[in-house]
């Protein structure tokens, strides 16, 4: 149990978000603690190039319009809830 260093809830189960996409090149570059749905929805939302492009730090994935509506929304959540996390609309039109 740790603490979700994009929604800061505490006592949550964490993951590890390489935030520059190890497919991209980014597997010895710097990662971040996530909560596990923070981390669901990145992937749900972007594809591993929009985000090597320009969510490639914490404060550019907060002030992200889609993301930051979600931090808001789970921020309120316990940390035993458990989501379902589905892709966008956008993203599954995009094939990933």
């Amino acid at each position: 149990m740790g603490v979700c260093e994009l929604c800061g809830r505490s006592n949550v189960e964490t993951t590890i978000h390489h935030l520059l996409p190890k497919e991209m090149g980014g597997t010895f570059e710097p990662t971040s603690v996530l909560c596990i749905p923070c981390h669901k929805q990145i992937h749900a939302l972007y594809t591993n190039e929009e985000i090597a492009a320009r969510l490639r730090t914490i404060e550019e994935l907060r002030k992200d319009e889609k993301l930051s509506r979600f931090i808001n929304w789970i921020r309120k959540q316990p940390p035993t809830k458990v989501m379902k996390i589905k892709k966008s609309n956008e993203r599954r039109r995009k094939g990933r």
